[in-house]
């Protein structure tokens, strides 16, 4: 009994420094800090239908967020906004000026005059992946079903409404198609 005691705990022992050297390695790894692009980028890679408007910058966007800086007496574009009130000023008058707000989540990422301004100059793209691919370009042997069929044996004739897959049903689960596609559902010869 004694030698299991032992036996415990050293593995009590070899634990404990495995996870007190995960936990320092953990602590030294340099933190990286996110910036406007790289949430953007973020953004990008995860895909669609992102709850945003659309937003095309003018040309002179950098001009009318220094104006409306400036009517605020915010200077220099590398000016700290740690006042709330005044970082709430600001972002609603850009917001009069550009009408394009601030979403929630990256009001705490804008900390400089510089960061609204990169913020109000870069562009929101809302289109879905599939509906930019039809403004592309594809090669002559690559082709894109947009409008896809779906095989019900009761309406389609092709194969004499026989289909490879005898025991297996169409269904449409999704609201949204349900008055577009017809589902089916296959006769089964046992319960």
């Amino acid at each position: 009994m004694a030698a299991n005691l032992r036996k415990s705990q050293n593995l009590v022992g070899s634990l404990h420094k495995c996870f007190a050297t995960a936990a320092k390695v953990k602590k030294s790894a340099p933190i990286k800090s996110k910036t406007l692009a790289a949430v953007g980028e973020s953004i990008a890679a995860k895909g669609f239908l992102r709850p945003h408007k659309p937003y095309a910058p003018p040309s002179n966007a950098a001009e009318r967020v220094r104006s409306v800086a400036g009517s605020l007496q915010l200077t220099s574009d590398n000016r700290k906004l740690d006042n709330l009130s005044e970082k709430f000023q600001f972002l609603s008058a850009c917001f009069q000026e550009l009408q394009h707000g601030v979403p929630n989540s990256q009001v705490h990422e804008l900390c400089t005059v510089a960061d609204v301004i990169a913020f109000y100059e870069t562009p929101v793209d809302t289109t879905a992946p599939l509906d930019a691919l039809r403004r592309t370009d594809l090669p002559e042997n690559l082709h894109i079903q947009y409008e896809y069929l779906r095989f019900n044996p009761e309406t389609d004739t092709k194969f004499n409404g026989k289909t490879a897959f005898p025991k297996s049903s169409t269904l449409v689960t999704g609201l949204k198609y349900r008055g577009k596609y017809e589902g089916h559902e296959a006769k089964r010869s046992w319960p």
